[in-house]
C-alpha cells in the first residue's frame, strides 16, 4: 500500500512539474526563432550598420541587436537574419525600410542514387 501511495504521489509531482514547464514563457510559442528581414538597400550607410540600427530600434539597444543578429545579407539582397519573438516580428514589420519578415526555413533535398535526372 505504501508503494502504491508513493507511486501516485510521484506521478502527481511529475504532472505538476510538466504543467509548470508548459507555462514557462521561454518554452511557449512566443520564444525567439530565426527570421529573415528583407530591407531596402541603405543609401548613406554600410549595410551591416543599417541592419544593426534597424534591429536595435525593436530590441532596444545596439548590444541586444548585435547579439540577436545571425547574418547580414548585402550582395544579392539587403537584409539580415536574427532571432526574434512573434512580438518582435510584428514590431519589425512596421519599421521604416523593412520590406518583409519571414521565418527562416531549412529545406532538405530528397535525392539519392537514381533520383537525379
Amino acid at each position: 500500500m505504501r508503494k502504491f501511495i508513493f507511486l501516485i504521489f510521484f506521478c502527481l509531482i511529475i504532472g505538476l512539474i510538466d504543467m509548470a514547464e508548459s507555462g514557462d514563457p521561454s518554452k511557449s510559442s512566443s520564444s525567439a526563432a530565426v527570421h529573415i528581414v528583407y530591407t531596402e538597400k541603405p543609401q548613406d550607410e554600410q549595410p551591416e550598420a543599417y541592419h544593426i540600427r534597424t534591429l536595435a530600434s525593436v530590441l532596444g539597444s545596439e548590444e541586444a541587436a548585435k547579439e540577436a543578429l545571425i547574418y547580414s545579407y548585402k550582395t544579392a539582397a539587403s537584409g539580415f537574419s536574427a532571432k526574434l519573438t512573434p512580438e518582435q516580428v510584428a514590431e519589425m514589420s512596421k519599421q521604416p525600410g523593412v520590406l518583409q519578415v519571414v521565418p527562416s526555413r531549412t529545406l532538405q533535398l530528397h535525392s539519392g542514387p537514381g533520383k537525379l535526372h
